[in-house]
């Protein structure tokens, strides 16, 4: 037996244990979402990654490997966070503010923006014409101390409404959307304050009529509001900011991406969500639920500094939550004058 055929099987070997090593040692991003439009960007790069077509993962490249993780609420999803079994996720601003007051302003940090607007109180139009209206009416929203609840209940404390947990002047019914939905086309429910693709099931197959666009609470921004934002890990920000710094460029991209491209982003969307979900959204909803969002990477912090002022206000905090520091934006300041695109309102923001 010659020298070569002694080499080749261990040449070969320590090429099988090479590669294995190499396998072994690629890094794994961690990401959470919802199912929801308002989570767009993210449904569609889960569904790309699903096809092997990976948006992100052509920016981190082929050493990383991106794996999607589909919650049902924000407070889930702050959990998987604070048990370090997420590294990044997108998410609501009340989850976020819960999240970053119950560790003490550590493990969590805003780092991009992500959508904007959706939100509107539905009313049955035949019941409630004016605020007035609202006296000993059931409003429902998506759930207690989320974000539409917070707004919902600061809403009406300003109307002059008195009310707790258990009733009062208006009563305030925390339920999944689902549920609203289908006691809001019953009859049971007098109005409902929720977001999109909700508000518009509820406007287009259950009859009701948008009596308020939450945008309009917002005159200082502009009408704009943080519906979903993207939160990293304190560790993971701290320990591969490269990785989080690529992750917003391509969130970036991506959402530039949608905006010149909304028919194809809309059939890329509804394809995963009927992967997630096993349910797709019809195009008359899909299209009116659109428009009322923005798709964005744009933090919008004052909305969510009035947010947690609101749920302050009406009881929600014992205390005038301490929220300096919940945001890190240095990364998203470094990809923006990178690529010279700073926002006006982003550069005057703290």
């Amino acid at each position: 037996m010659d020298v070569k055929s002694l080499l080749l099987p261990l040449l070969i070997g320590w090429s099988c244990l090479f590669a294995e090593e190499i396998k072994r040692e690629k890094t794994i991003v961690r990401v959470g979402h919802f199912a929801t439009i308002t989570h767009a960007q993210a449904v569609i790069a889960h569904g790309l990654t699903r096809e092997q077509k990976g948006w992100f993962e052509r920016f981190l490249g082929p050493d990383v490997e991106v794996q999607w993780y589909v919650y049902q609420a924000g407070p889930s999803a702050m959990e998987a966070l604070f048990a370090d079994s997420l590294d990044l996720t997108y998410v609501g601003p009340s989850p976020t503010i819960n999240a970053y007051l119950k560790a003490k302003g550590k493990t969590i940090r805003i780092v991009c923006g992500s959508c904007s607007g959706g939100a509107s109180l539905v009313v049955q139009p035949e019941r409630i014409k004016k605020a007035a209206d609202f006296l000993g009416r059931k409003v429902a929203t998506p759930q207690l101390g989320n974000t539409q609840d917070i707004a919902a209940r600061a809403w009406l404390y300003s109307k002059g409404f008195n009310f707790n947990l258990f009733g009062g002047d208006v009563t305030v019914i925390p339920m999944e959307n689902v549920d609203q939905f289908t006691l809001f086309q019953q009859g049971d429910l007098d109005a409902a304050w929720t977001v999109e693709p909700w508000v518009s099931r509820l406007v287009l197959e259950a009859k009701g009529k948008v009596f308020l666009d939450e945008s309009a609470l917002w005159t200082e921004t502009g009408g704009k509001y943080v519906t979903a934002h993207l939160v990293s890990t304190e560790n993971f920000l701290k320990g591969r900011p490269d990785l989080v710094k690529k992750w917003i460029l391509a969130h970036i991209k991506l959402t530039e991406w949608i905006q010149e491209n909304e028919e194809k982003a809309k059939l890329f969307f509804n394809a995963e969500l009927k992967k997630e979900v096993f349910r797709n959204l019809s195009k008359e909803i899909i299209d009116r639920a659109w428009e009322q969002i923005e798709l964005t990477y744009v933090p919008i912090q004052a909305s969510l500094f009035r947010y947690a002022d609101w749920a302050y206000q009406i009881g929600f905090f014992k205390q005038k939550p301490q929220l300096k520091g919940i945001y890190d934006l240095r990364l998203l300041g470094e990809v923006l004058d990178e690529i010279d695109q700073l926002p006006a309102r982003f550069s005057h923001e703290s």
